[in-house]
């Protein structure tokens, strides 16, 4: 099959094509988030991957929080033909994907060192702001020295300034300020391919193919495969070099049955990874989709009443300060995990640990603004009590006009629907991964509306699902969605109360 044109890395006026890998299930959360945070245009979506244009730095880039990673756009398109072709046809499919148009690896490369050198730039100038340079220091202490008209005052002077500078430096350290040991090696990669980049023919850029197949293609081929043959395409068309360890580059490949995408890492460290968090728990991409699904606003009172390690109040708390956040869990072990964690994100002033029982809080009726929490499997943590007494508590507390959005197992979500609707799927992988929505995405040059399509598909989904979901309570379901935690699946759900209907 010849290969179809394609979407490319090169920066247009608009700015420079990327797409995100996702959670199953968390794609409406990333496309709300980079139209939102980055200004994103033409945002499509394919099962696990968001596709935007924006004109966004690297620092912008890496405030992503419903991401798992990020990459340069090289090329987006229909998938590999392997259907009745000998293997040989294959290998040259696999082959154009480079030779065919090499122009757009070209354009990847040039657009990424661009943003690395802008962001190295960057850096530069603040760290001049931060720190002045050493002769006018000495020059101030000359001056201040000469108005203490005494040497004995000079020396006092001197030596408090010292232990003040020392101090500073201390707390600033304790506040995270320096850079991590993850900044300090994506630092050194960045200057490693600015530096490989600038080679006029780039023979001395290294890299490696990382790839992953499945469907008709890994039937053919393994990733490893698939790798070399991308690898031995790229050296003879480019001259770069091989380095399987530590290179300068990094090549993602996927294909599968439905796309072939192409692309480059941005960053060597995935943005699900959180330095902030000491002691993973519920994964960071799911806490930040459940408080951003809440609407957090400044001043407001936010309770996790089993909050664990304290992953949700983590995330919301970085990215929503003003607010004052509560958790609380029977638990020592995790209330201990939870404080260990505030404490190394520097947020153990920001947020409250109680020790008490969901189904009896020590808070008055309607005193809190937000419930937000991941409601334990039964894998790990036994509830002991039926979901619908801690959501009678929950219910309790919270203020008329207030929302509660809780993760919730496929067992919890269908006690909380009522006789026959409990056997329908709600918001199924096929209701939003189906294959017309994805050619549209796919289609080269796609016409201007293909992002609001796929979003229609997304609400329309969602609101199947509310429509069949019966209210609880004063508690009226808003928002659903299916997402996927590895091997187990949960769902996402928001609700509000409201004042006319009462228990």
């Amino acid at each position: 099959m010849a290969a179809v044109p394609t979407d490319s890395g090169s920066l247009p006026a608009a700015g420079a094509r990327f797409f995100c890998t996702a959670g199953r299930g968390l794609e409406p959360f990333l496309m709300r988030e980079v139209r939102a945070r980055l200004a994103a245009t033409q945002v499509e979506y394919i099962s696990g991957k968001v596709f935007f244009t924006t004109c966004s730095d690297l620092n912008m880039l890496k405030k992503l929080k419903s991401a798992e990673r990020l990459f340069l756009l090289i090329k987006k398109q229909f998938p590999l033909n392997v259907s009745s072709v000998s293997k040989g046809k294959i290998l040259s499919e696999i082959q154009r994907l480079i030779n065919d148009d090499p122009e757009s690896w070209l354009n990847a490369i040039s657009t990424w060192k661009n943003l690395l050198e802008l962001d190295a730039k960057k850096d530069k100038l603040f760290q001049r702001a931060a720190n002045p340079p050493k002769r006018k220091v000495e020059e101030n202490d000359i001056i201040s020295a000469k108005k203490l008209k005494t040497e004995q005052s000079q020396e006092l002077q001197e030596s408090g300034e010292c232990l003040l500078e020392k101090q500073t430096e201390e707390e600033t350290q304790e506040q995270g300020d320096f850079f991590t040991e993850r900044e300090k090696s994506q630092e050194a990669f960045q200057n490693d391919v600015v530096k490989a980049a600038d080679a006029k023919n780039q023979k001395d850029l290294t890299f490696r193919v990382s790839c992953r197949c499945s469907g008709a293609i890994a039937k053919t081929f393994t990733a490893q495969e698939v790798g070399r043959i991308t690898g031995i395409a790229l050296m003879k068309q480019f001259g770069w070099k091989a380095d399987l360890r530590n290179p300068n580059l990094e090549i993602f490949i996927h294909l599968n049955d439905i796309y072939s995408v192409v692309g480059i890492p941005v960053f060597r460290i995935p943005l699900a990874s959180r330095a902030y968090i000491k002691t993973a728990g519920l994964r960071s991409t799911i806490a930040w989709a459940l408080a951003s699904l809440a609407e957090i606003q400044a001043g407001a009172f936010v309770l996790d009443p089993m909050c664990g390690l304290g992953t949700i109040l983590l995330e919301a708390a970085k990215e929503w300060p003003d607010v004052y956040y509560v958790g609380a869990d029977v638990s020592d072990s995790q209330l201990l995990g939870a404080y260990d964690n505030l404490k190394a994100a520097g947020l153990k002033n920001k947020i409250e640990l109680l020790q008490v029982s969901v189904i009896d809080l020590p808070l008055p009726s309607e005193s809190v603004d937000i419930i937000i929490s991941d409601i334990p499997f039964g894998k790990k943590f036994k509830l002991g009590e039926d979901i619908k007494s801690i959501l009678q508590e929950m219910e309790r507390v919270l203020h008329v006009g207030g929302a509660i959005v809780l993760l919730l197992s496929e067992e919890h979500h269908r006690r909380l629907k009522d006789g026959e609707q409990s056997s329908i799927p709600l918001n199924s992988k096929d209701s939003h991964t189906g294959e017309p929505s994805i050619k549209k995405c796919l289609k080269p040059g796609g016409k201007t509306g293909t992002s609001e399509t796929v979003s229609s598909s997304l609400e329309a989904s969602s609101q199947e699902c509310l429509d069949k979901t019966p209210p609880f309570g004063s508690l009226v379901p808003v928002e659903c969605h299916k997402v996927s935690l590895g091997r187990t699946d949960a769902f996402i759900c928001k609700y509000r109360k409201l004042p006319s209907l009462g228990l």
